[in-house]
Formats: C-alpha cells, structure tokens, sequence
C-alpha cells in the first residue's frame, strides 16, 4: 500500500486537531506516514498521538534551524522524504502556513496542487466546496504527486492504531539569504477559553449584539458551556470583536459539535466557515434570516433576551 505522507500541525510538542483530521483523510489513498519538523525532542511528545490515529510511520526531522524559520524547513523535509518514499499524495493542513508550504512543494515535486478539500476520496480525486460553499466540486490532479491541502474541520478525526515506526530524515542546512527568519515569537493572549478551531463547542455573535461592550453576553454564555468565542464579519468590522476570532470565508472554517450563532444572519460568507458543524442553533429577530436555512434548531427572538436564559439554565444543569 502506497504512503500518504501528512505534515504534523503542532506548537510546542501539542498536536492540532487538523493533523489527526488529515490523518483520516489520509487512509483514503493509503498508509498515512506523519512528518513531524520541529526541535530535536519534538517526535517524541508526539509519537502516541499520532500512533492513536493511524500513523504507520513517523519521519522525524529535526534540526535547530525547524522552528528558527518561516515555511522552508518544512518543505525541505516533506521534498526528501517525498523523494524516498514515492508517496500517493501529500497533505497539509489548509492554514496560512500550509497553504504557503503546499504551493512551494507542489513546484519542487511537480506535481499538482489541488487547495481547500473538504474531503478526499480513494480514486484521489478530492471534494471542494467553492464560492462560499454554494458549489461543491470534485477536482485530481493531472500529473505527478499531488500536494492537498485539507481544509481544518473539513474531515471528521477518527481514531485508529498505527505502528508509528519512526524513521529518521536529514534536513539540509537553511540558506539564510533564500529564507525567512523569524526573530521574536509572541505567543496570543486567548485566555482560558478553548482555541477557536480546536473547539467541539463555539458561541459567536454578529452585528445584531450592537456594540464591543455588549458582547459580553455572547462570552458568558460560551464560558457557561466551556466554549469558544467567535464573531461574524460584520461584528468584527464595526469593531465589536477582534478578528482573530472572525469566523467565515475570510476568517477561520470550524466545524464543532455545537455551533451557537447569535445575531448572525448567515450570509453565504459566514456560512461557509461553520456549516459543517454538526449541530447549529441559531437565536434572530429576522425570522427570514438565512442562518434558519441550515440551522438545527432556531430561535425567532431577541438574543439579550433568549441568551442570558440558556446561560442560567446551563448553570443550573450543572449546579
């Protein structure tokens, strides 16, 4: 069985959801091999994670340089190993960063890059939901091996066993005038609230909570249910909420158990980064709102009314 090697999306030895994501996107086409780039030590905090889900083999490549530049040591290591092993496809996650890796490697292999999937399939095609998820389409690469980058949240994460052999790959020394070094790191200040699209449960508030000052009820309710917070667009332009937590086609894609929209109407934009949630509730005054058009359950009436009831009822749930 061919390999499908999967770039590991981690911060400090911690796993993101997307790579065990990609991991069951990987079983599609074959045996999923993890490449984990980082600092010498890395692998071995994640070794058991990614043996839960299926990975066969670990190549590990770890230099000093990993962590100390933007984008190359990654497609450094994933263009060896890509030589070595003559894999079925490669797939990264569909972040910025891998976005940017997906498109370098696709170059260096010569092979096609086919972006966004939200699903792949045994024949190597790949689904894609385009113009803001009004169109779904199915696209392979024509030549080559090709490089997919899966959109987070696009495929559900199931686990499964892996062996986890982990073999050993040689970085090339970085040339630092080809590359971007990165000279400071701040870490972002999220609070005690899960990451936006690690979360199983996210409370977001549109442009119907009026103001900065009145979203706090959009943060006590999720706080109630140990969620995350995120924003419309239109909330994030008029300055209710910052836009790391906008949510939508030109924000983050989630796709949580439970997504709780309140004072969103659901334009095409929003929807297409939270509609494969696997439950939606939505609170509106509009009744002809189009969030009502895929949501689970849906409330017709004023969020500052409908939201501090669920947010007691919870407390009491758990009281």
């Amino acid at each position: 069985m061919a390999e499908v090697l999967v770039l590991v999306d981690h911060v400090d030895g911690e796993v993101k959801k997307v790579t065990y994501e990609l991991l069951t996107a990987a079983r599609a086409l074959g045996e999923p091999s993890a490449v984990v780039v980082g600092a010498p030590g890395t692998a071995g905090k994640v070794k058991d994670s990614l043996a839960s889900y299926g990975a066969a083999k670990v190549y590990v490549a770890e230099s000093d340089d990993a962590n100390g530049y933007l984008v190359t040591p990654k497609v450094d290591a994933l263009s060896a190993v890509a030589e070595q092993a003559s894999p079925a496809a490669v797939l990264v996650a569909a972040t910025s960063e891998g976005k940017e890796v997906a498109g370098r490697l696709a170059i260096r292999l010569g092979g096609g890059l086919l972006v966004d999937a939200v699903g792949i399939n045994s024949d190597g095609s790949v689904d894609q939901s385009i113009f803001g998820g009004a169109f779904s389409v199915k696209a392979k690469a024509a030549k080559g091996t090709p490089v997919i980058s899966v959109r987070p949240g696009g495929v559900e994460a199931e686990a499964a066993d892996g062996a986890a052999a982990e073999e050993t790959v040689s970085l090339p020394a970085v040339d630092a005038a080809k590359s971007a070094k990165i000279t400071g790191v701040e870490p972002v200040v999220g609070g005690d609230r899960p990451e936006l699209t690690e979360a199983s449960i996210v409370v977001s508030g549109g442009r119907g909570v009026g103001s900065a000052e009145k979203f706090d009820v959009i943060e006590k309710l999720a706080d109630s249910l140990g969620a995350a917070v995120g924003a419309s667009r239109a909330a994030v332009d008029s300055g209710y909420y910052p836009a790391q937590f906008q949510v939508g086609q030109t924000g983050k894609t989630v796709s949580p158990q439970l997504y709780v929209a309140l004072g969103i109407s659901g334009a095409i934009q929003h929807r297409a980064g939270m509609q494969t949630s696997k439950t939606i509730v939505a609170v509106n005054k509009d009744a002809e709102a189009p969030i009502f058009e895929i949501a689970d359950f849906g409330v017709v009436g004023d969020l500052f009314n409908v939201a501090p009831q669920l947010t007691d009822e919870v407390a009491k749930r758990k009281g």
